[in-house]
């Protein structure tokens, strides 16, 4: 079904606000799957907060004209499936998990704000973690040593009850 001028605008205006937040955008050949796959790819998708949306080539060039993501207009040929994230690893992620699972979606391309991701680019975002797993990480080697320090200072009373209660223990045995 072909959309009207102004159905056209509205699907522009709305990839353009998506994308003017994002933080990547990756793009992924979706020929021969079937609607359940792309369904539960969509599900998937929605769960992680990645927009997906199949997209015609030319509404999506006008979408991303004028963006950080602009370099992305000269491989969007085929049909395609756009994964755009306000997280840079997590569109990667969710497309390129279920690429592993699903061999008829082909990630073809992907890009970062003025960085031309090829295949093997998003396959390495992919693996990246998190900004949420990287602040825990970062968090928790910042709470280490205070909290060693913590342990170590309530070890003096502690030595000190267990030393008490042993010499009660020793005064009641005899």
């Amino acid at each position: 079904m072909s959309l009207n001028r102004q159905e056209k605008a509205v699907v522009i205006e709305e990839v353009s606000a998506v994308v003017a937040k994002a933080q990547s955008i990756v793009i992924a050949e979706y020929r021969g799957l079937d609607v359940a796959s792309v369904t539960v790819l969509r599900k998937t998708a929605r769960e992680s907060g990645v927009y997906l949306r199949v997209l015609k080539n030319s509404l999506a060039r006008r979408a991303v004209a004028g963006t950080a993501f602009e370099p992305l207009a000269e491989q969007l040929t085929g049909p395609l499936i756009y994964g755009i994230s306000a997280d840079p690893v997590s569109a990667a992620k969710v497309i390129a998990g279920f690429a592993k699972s699903n061999d008829k979606l082909v990630i073809k391309a992907g890009a970062l704000p003025n960085n031309l991701l090829n295949q093997e680019g998003v396959k390495a975002l992919a693996t990246m973690p998190s900004r949420e797993e990287l602040l825990s990480k970062l968090l928790g080697t910042m709470q280490a040593p205070i909290a060693q320090f913590v342990r170590t200072l309530n070890e003096v009373p502690t030595k000190f009850a267990r030393g008490l209660a042993a010499v009660r223990d020793q005064k009641a045995a005899a």
